[in-house]
C-alpha cells in the first residue's frame, strides 16, 4: 500500500480554499513576510462573503478573497497602506456596500484588518471541512472530478488499485492518494457518515466496493456512476446476496445533478460536484 501524505503546502493561486489560506498564512509568517489579514468580521443583509472569510494581502502578492469588486480592491489599498506605514495595529472599517461603494449586494460589513503575526495566527481558526469522501477511480472522470475538488474544503481519500492511474502532479494537502489491492478494503477506514463515489474502471471492482458500503450502512451519500440498467443488475446482485433492502434503497445511481447533461468527463464532473454540494453545503440566508 502507498499513500501520499498530506503535506501542508501553501498554494500560490488567488483563490486557494480556506485551509490552503490559513496553510499559506503560518508559511508567511514563519518566513518574517510582512502582511495583513484582512477578515469579514460581521454582516449584515445581502453580502459577498460571510463571516469569518479572509484574505491575506502583502506587498506584492495577495491569496483568498472578501468577495471580490470594489470592496476588495478598496481593502487590499487599505492594507498595503498599512504596510508601508509600518502600522502593527489592528484596526475596523464599516462597509456599507451601496450607499459607500455603489455594489448590488446592497448589506453591510465589517472588515478587521490585523498585521500577520502569532496573534493573528492563534485568531484564525482551522476550517471545518465540509464533508469526508472516498472517491474510487483514477481515470478520465476520477480526474475531472479530483480537479475540482482542489478548490473544495473537504477531505478526500482518493483511491485506485493502479498507481500509474494517478496524475504526475501532486494533489493538494485535503486530497489523499490510496493505492492499494482490494480497493475495498479501505471503506472501512471511512469514518462515520462519510461520502462516497464509485467510479473505477471495471464494473466487478464497482460492485465489490459499493457492496462494502452498503453493509457498513452508515454512510451519508453514495454514489455510483452508471446507467439505470447497471443499477438494476448491481440491485439484483445486492439482493442476491441479502444486502438490507433501506441500504440499497440509498444508493444513487445514476449520478449527477438532474438537468446538467453532457457526457464529456468534465461535465460528468460538474454535474456529480454539483449533486455532492447540494446536499453537504449549508445555505447562506443572507444571500
Amino acid at each position: 500500500m502507498k499513500r501520499e501524505p498530506l503535506l501542508a503546502r501553501a498554494l500560490s493561486a488567488d483563490a486557494p480554499t480556506a485551509s490552503a489560506l490559513r496553510l499559506a498564512a503560518q508559511s508567511w509568517c514563519a518566513l518574517g513576510r510582512a502582511a495583513v489579514v484582512v477578515e469579514v468580521a460581521d454582516t449584515r443583509g445581502s453580502v459577498p462573503r460571510k463571516s469569518g472569510a479572509r484574505m491575506l494581502v502583502g506587498a506584492h502578492d495577495v491569496l483568498g478573497t472578501i468577495g471580490g469588486g470594489h470592496l476588495e480592491w478598496r481593502a487590499i489599498a487599505q492594507a498595503r497602506q498599512m504596510l508601508s506605514s509600518g502600522t502593527r495595529e489592528a484596526g475596523t472599517q464599516h462597509v456599507a456596500l451601496g450607499p459607500t461603494l455603489g455594489q448590488c449586494c446592497g448589506g453591510t460589513l465589517t472588515l478587521r484588518f490585523a498585521p500577520l503575526d502569532a496573534h493573528a495566527l492563534e485568531r484564525w481558526p482551522a476550517p471545518a471541512p465540509r464533508f469526508h469522501l472516498q472517491l474510487y477511480g483514477a481515470g478520465h472522470v476520477g480526474r475531472a472530478i479530483a480537479a475540482l475538488l482542489a478548490e473544495i474544503d473537504c477531505r478526500v481519500q482518493w483511491i485506485d488499485e493502479r498507481e500509474d492511474a494517478f496524475p504526475a502532479e501532486a494533489s493538494p494537502a485535503h486530497i489523499e492518494r490510496v493505492c492499494v489491492e482490494p480497493v475495498e478494503a479501505e471503506v472501512d477506514r471511512a469514518p462515520a457518515n462519510a461520502h462516497f463515489l464509485v467510479l473505477t474502471h471495471r464494473h466487478d471492482v464497482d460492485l465489490r466496493i459499493t457492496e462494502a458500503i452498503l453493509r457498513r450502512g452508515d454512510f451519508a451519500w453514495c454514489g455510483l456512476i452508471g446507467s439505470q440498467s447497471k443499477r438494476a443488475r448491481f440491485v439484483h446482485r445486492f439482493e442476491q446476496r441479502g444486502v438490507p433492502a433501506q441500504a440499497i434503497a440509498r444508493l444513487t445511481c445514476p449520478i449527477g445533478l438532474p438537468g446538467v447533461a453532457g457526457k464529456a468527463p468534465i461535465e460528468i464532473a460538474i454535474a456529480v460536484l454539483a449533486q455532492l454540494l447540494s446536499i453537504t453545503l449549508p445555505v447562506d440566508e443572507s444571500e
